[in-house]
Parts: structure tokens; C-alpha cells; sequence
């Protein structure tokens, strides 16, 4: 379970990990689970085969009307590796071409490898990978940082905002930590109000611990749940808004040895569906929003071809449609046809991405893009998202050095 502590573990350097990893249908079905929601998770609409030429995608139903002029982009990078980054860039893309433009660094955020904005669009913030875990708040308006807060923990990889934009959660990979920080009235950090520690179950076959790679809030937003790697676990957290403390109220594990990385909400709040880096599978998840209670399905295949394949994320239709994965080593991303109301998944097939190791993806609020990061080519792709499922490239990747992370509002 996840037990509070004062302090980090460990001095684990993920980016090891990050530079060692080199490397039909099928449909799973969950039954129903009482709850449901809105995801707080970006997400798109679906189009054919890769192509070099740009177009605007056509509106699916149940999508945002589509938007006009250019739109915030934000890229995340590691700056401590050879060639890497300066910091964390601030730019625009086109919404109905996809043209990507970087006006701007803000430099002095150390290893900003993932991005989250505030609600109220008027923060950003990064987390600082590396062995002191920190994140830090950048106001958006005049790129000025507001300061930085440890987490305690070690190789802090992933942050989200609690819908309600008091608190931010953060996830340490190295230490197996899932930290609390206030966000104050300017979007500036506060001290750290919790800390909790994946001590059990034990690590998985080939672990040497636990692993933090994610947390996000549920789309019921009264839970929070941990991925964490390490432990084939997935962990659900009662958030106390008043106070900023974290209390365990369940637990769902995968098969040993899976290795979940990424857990991403239909936006009917039933499912979810999980990325398992470890073992290269993909799994729907039923939730139930009143306990919090995660069931895992059974694995399922990422489409990947290469011998060697992380899966990283998925990103799902705004009207629930369909479901895209990036996949590390294969550098493609598998398409998703979703089904039974988010119960199923059935892969479509894959799409290259143009790039080496797509470590993260997101789509644009209206549903019309998908970026995917890809960190070893140094470049970011962007493809039309069309009404059926298909992805096309929107003209050729935009170069960013050890791309890790876009974020597009």
C-alpha cells in the first residue's frame, strides 16, 4: 500500500531506463460498473493512411466546434543528456493545419520531461527529472517562472492538476513517491502537503523497487490513481481537498511483470485504459467511481511489429469513438476502435509516426490533432484526426531537441 514518508528513496537514474529502452483485431470486454463522469483528459477525433500532405480533419460528432487561429503549444525536453533542450519551449500550432511554430524558451527548468496547465490556462507546469525531485510553476502570460517546490521523492516524471486547481500530484519514478503540492492564488507552488511511498505489494519480476510513473485524478474527481511500474500496481487515493493529504482506498493489480506506465479515462468514466510498458500489452479497465475500484482486464496486443516495443500512453476521442496508443520502439501509433460504451477495444491497425520513439501523445482540446513527442529523433508529428479512426500526417515533423512531452491547449 502506499505509506506516507518524509522523505525520497533512492537514487535511481531514469534516464538510464529511457536510453536503454531501444525497444489483426482484438477486442477485450469489462462488465459494467456503476459511476460514471467527464474525462479531465484531452482528447480527439479519428482519419486514413500516413501522408505528407496537411488537411483539416472533419468534425465527428460529439466533438468541439472546431477552433480558429493559432493555439498555444508547449514542448518538454530533457536538458541534461547530449543535444538535449534548453528548457521548456513555448509556441502555437495551426488547428486546421497543424503547423507547429516555437517562439520562445524558458530556460532554468531543469529536465522538464512532462507538462500540465491550470484549469484557468493562466500557469504551466513542469516537473524537474532528476535525482531531487522537484516541479516548477511558469506563468503563462509573461513566461516567468513562479519558483519551484521539491517533492521528496527522486526522477519526478509526471504531474497533473486536480480539476478543482488547488492541488498538483506528482508522480517519482525513482523513489516510488506520489507527492501533494498547494497551488497558490498566482498559480505558484506551495509547500509539499503529502508524501506517499509504494511499499507493497513488492516489486514485480525484474524490478528493483517502485516505480511512480503517473497520477491523475479520475474523471469522478473525487479519486486519484498511481500507476506505478515497479509494482504492477495501480493505486486509488482519496484526495482531502481541505488539506491536501492523500488516504489509500484500493489497490488493482496487473499480471507480474506488465509494468503499467499510463492509465487514460474514456470520457463515460467507466473505463480506462492502461499501457503496460514492461510486458508490451494494452489492458481496458473497469472503475468504479463510487469506491474508487480499479479492475484490470485481460491483455491485449499493441499492434506493434518490431521485436522490441514500449508501449507509452494512449489518448482518447473526445466523443469516445476511438483510442490512439504511442508505441516506443515500433514508432507507430495503434488505432483503437472503442466499443460497448468504452468496454471494449479493438485495434484498427498502426500508423508510423515519421520519428524515433514516440514517448508521449496528446490530442488537441477540439478532437482535430494528435501530437506525438518522439524523443530520439528530436522531432514532433502532428497528424489530421479525421471522423473515422484514421490518422493523417500533417505535413513533415517539427524538429525539437529530445522531444518528450507536447501539450497543445
Amino acid at each position: 500500500m502506499g505509506e506516507r514518508t518524509t522523505a525520497g528513496r533512492g537514487d535511481w537514474d531514469r534516464r538510464r531506463l529511457v536510453g536503454a529502452l531501444g525497444a489483426g483485431a482484438a477486442v477485450a470486454a469489462l462488465p459494467a460498473v456503476a459511476g460514471c463522469g467527464e474525462s479531465t483528459d484531452p482528447a480527439a477525433r479519428p482519419v486514413g493512411e500516413a501522408s505528407g500532405a496537411p488537411a483539416p480533419s472533419s468534425a465527428a460528432p460529439g466533438t468541439a466546434p472546431e477552433a480558429s487561429g493559432p493555439r498555444p503549444l508547449y514542448l518538454g525536453t530533457y536538458t541534461s543528456v547530449p543535444d538535449g533542450g534548453e528548457g521548456v519551449g513555448f509556441g502555437t500550432y495551426d488547428p486546421r493545419t497543424g503547423a507547429v511554430e516555437v517562439s520562445a524558451t524558458v530556460t532554468g527548468v531543469p529536465d522538464p520531461s512532462y507538462l500540465a496547465a491550470h484549469p484557468d490556462g493562466r500557469t504551466l507546469y513542469a516537473v524537474a527529472e532528476r535525482a531531487s525531485g522537484a516541479v516548477t510553476a511558469v506563468r503563462i502570460a509573461d513566461r516567468t517562472v513562479l519558483g519551484s517546490a521539491a517533492t521528496g521523492g527522486a526522477h519526478t516524471c509526471h504531474l497533473s492538476v486536480h480539476p478543482g486547481g488547488r492541488w498538483l500530484l506528482s508522480a517519482d519514478y525513482g523513489s516510488g513517491t506520489v507527492a501533494v503540492h498547494p497551488i497558490e492564488a498566482s498559480g505558484a507552488l506551495g509547500e509539499r502537503t503529502d508524501l506517499v511511498v509504494h511499499r507493497r505489494p513488492a516489486p514485480g519480476p525484474g524490478q528493483d523497487g517502485p516505480h511512480a510513473h503517473q497520477v491523475v485524478t479520475a474523471p469522478d474527481g473525487g479519486h486519484v490513481l498511481a500507476v506505478d511500474l515497479g509494482t504492477d500496481t495501480v493505486y486509488t487515493y482519496r484526495l482531502d481537498e481541505r488539506a491536501g493529504t492523500l488516504t489509500e482506498v484500493a489497490q488493482a493489480h496487473t499480471r507480474p511483470g506488465a509494468g503499467p506506465r499510463h492509465l487514460t479515462f474514456h470520457p463515460g468514466g467507466r473505463y480506462a485504459y492502461l499501457a503496460n510498458e514492461v510486458d508490451d500489452t494494452v489492458a481496458v479497465c473497469a472503475y468504479d467511481a463510487r469506491s474508487g475500484r480499479l479492475t484490470v482486464g485481460r491483455p491485449q496486443p499493441t499492434g506493434a511489429k518490431a521485436a522490441e516495443n514500449y508501449p507509452a500512453q494512449f489518448a482518447v476521442t473526445p466523443d469516445g469513438a476511438y483510442a490512439f496508443l504511442a508505441n516506443r520502439g515500433d514508432d507507430t501509433v495503434a488505432r483503437y476502435a472503442v466499443e460497448a460504451d468504452g468496454a471494449r477495444l479493438r485495434l484498427l491497425g498502426t500508423v508510423p509516426v515519421g520519428g524515433e520513439f514516440p514517448r508521449q501523445l496528446a490530442l488537441s482540446p477540439d478532437g482535430g490533432l494528435l501530437f506525438t513527442a518522439n524523443q530520439r529523433s528530436g522531432t514532433v508529428s502532428v497528424f489530421a484526426v479525421g471522423a473515422d479512426g484514421g490518422l493523417r500526417r500533417a505535413g513533415e515533423p517539427y524538429p525539437s531537441a529530445v522531444a518528450v512531452c507536447a501539450l497543445p491547449l
